[in-house]
């Protein structure tokens, strides 16, 4: 059976909801970050960086969110979580690597320099570009996604639970987002699979 590592509202939300959309069994084991399990050697002997999520399946220990939800999609293909052909798999890579470079990654540097790095490593100057980053690649998604349902294709897939993701964190930290890409966010998260691996995660030992 696979083990999800991972600790509520984090990435390992993702991973959660996609094995939840294949219908997989899997075991979820909540690493404590503030306790900084994280860093200890039981932890780090599964993932060097020390991060979450990590996916263990028959030995094969997996990190990087989008890349465990990609994998989980090639491996239930029942689940149709990632296209076929070549052109909505092109499609599929194109905005899932747009989500994590260009979306997700001015959220992180944005929160790093806001409140994790060690304030003489802060600089607010970074942050404010960072969110002004974000603001300008939703702008590109938000007209992407205007009369469509889905991020890729025609149906929903592993990059929509990445998406809506990282959309969930930019709400979170109020990052103001328009109504195309705020109606996109709340009807996909009206997914049970969802709601099955928020439960799943908030009753994790």
């Amino acid at each position: 059976m696979m083990k999800l590592y991972g600790y509520p509202q984090t990435r390992s939300a993702r991973v959660a909801w996609a094995l939840e959309e294949a219908s997989a069994e899997y075991e979820y084991t909540r690493v404590n970050l503030q306790g900084g399990e994280h860093r200890k050697p039981a932890f780090l002997a599964i993932n060097p960086f020390g991060k979450i999520p990590s996916l263990v399946d028959n030995g094969h220990v997996m990190s990087e969110s989008a890349a465990i939800c990609t994998y989980v999609a090639e491996k239930f293909p029942v689940a149709k979580l990632i296209p076929t052909d070549a052109k909505g798999r092109a499609e599929y890579f194109q905005w899932l690597f747009f989500v994590v470079s260009e979306l997700e990654v001015h959220l992180w540097t944005a929160a790093k320099h806001d409140r994790l790095l060690p304030e003489d490593k802060r600089i607010a100057a970074v942050a404010n570009t960072s969110y002004w980053e974000f603001e300008k690649a939703a702008a590109v998604l938000s007209t992407h996604l205007k009369g469509r349902q889905y991020i890729a294709g025609d149906q929903f897939s592993a990059a929509d639970i990445v998406c809506v993701s990282v959309l969930h964190w930019a709400h979170h930290v109020k990052v103001a987002l328009d109504m195309t890409l705020l109606n996109y966010m709340h009807t996909l998260s009206e997914r049970p699979a969802l709601a099955r691996a928020r439960k799943r995660e908030a009753e994790a030992n």
